[in-house]
């Protein structure tokens, strides 16, 4: 009896970006290189170049999918009945869901200077909830500005310190500017992040994140009823 051929799936744009987050995901950020994914769909580098122009497409390919994921996520992009608030922080806390599957995705969003389809696409419905609920075009946008990297499900912050417990000379340092830290080492004595399973970086635990959320929907609300 002949054997038969073996069949390979034909390498598409669809592929090439998954295979991207897969290996992103597996080996980190610094691991996605045109060669390393080439390797990890058994082709040629030079094949990738059909599907995506250099390695900043890629990224900006990368960056498009994870944000229909969280379309799937959502079920869709379009503006939803009922109150703004609530429908607001329901895809804002989806967003993060999609984020915190992905650790190293908001590395990659920050470097990023164009805005792709998808991603227009999910800013529009964020602001067609605003408008919807009453807000004018003008709040919206000040909305839109104040929610930043928010409305993606990530903080961007100030800095990124390293936890000083994970290493002897972080907490030697800490040992020894104590006295001059009296609030920061009052705050430490109490607050504890310990939930490394909602963080995306230091001290941007789930709680932090929606508590900040709150409170920046509720002040939108309040402006927007004094409009």
């Amino acid at each position: 009896m002949t054997a038969q051929p073996e069949t390979r799936t034909p390498l598409s744009r669809e592929r090439v970006l998954a295979a991207a987050i897969a290996l992103a995901d597996e080996q980190g950020i610094e691991a996605l290189t045109m060669r390393n994914l080439a390797g990890a769909l058994g082709v040629e580098a030079m094949s990738l170049y059909y599907h995506v122009a250099n390695k900043e497409a890629l990224l900006d390919g990368v960056v498009d999918t994870l944000v229909s994921e969280i379309e799937n996520e959502l079920g869709g992009l379009g503006v939803p009945d009922g109150e703004w608030k609530e429908s607001l922080r329901n895809r804002i806390l989806t967003a993060r869901g999609v984020m915190l599957q992905h650790p190293w995705a908001p590395s990659v969003i920050e470097t990023r200077t164009t805005m792709t389809p998808t991603l227009l696409r999910y800013m529009d419905t964020l602001l067609g909830i605003l408008v919807e609920g009453g807000f004018s075009n003008d709040l919206g946008h000040h909305a839109m500005h104040a929610l930043g990297s928010r409305a993606l499900g990530f903080n961007q912050e100030l800095f990124a310190p390293s936890d000083p417990s994970d290493n002897d000379d972080g907490m030697a340092m800490l040992s020894d500017v104590a006295p001059s830290l009296p609030y920061i080492m009052g705050m430490l004595s109490e607050v504890a992040h310990d939930d490394p399973d909602s963080t995306l970086g230091w001290c941007d635990d789930q709680t932090e994140f929606e508590f900040g959320l709150d409170l920046l929907l509720d002040g939108l609300e309040q402006r927007m009823l004094r409009t």
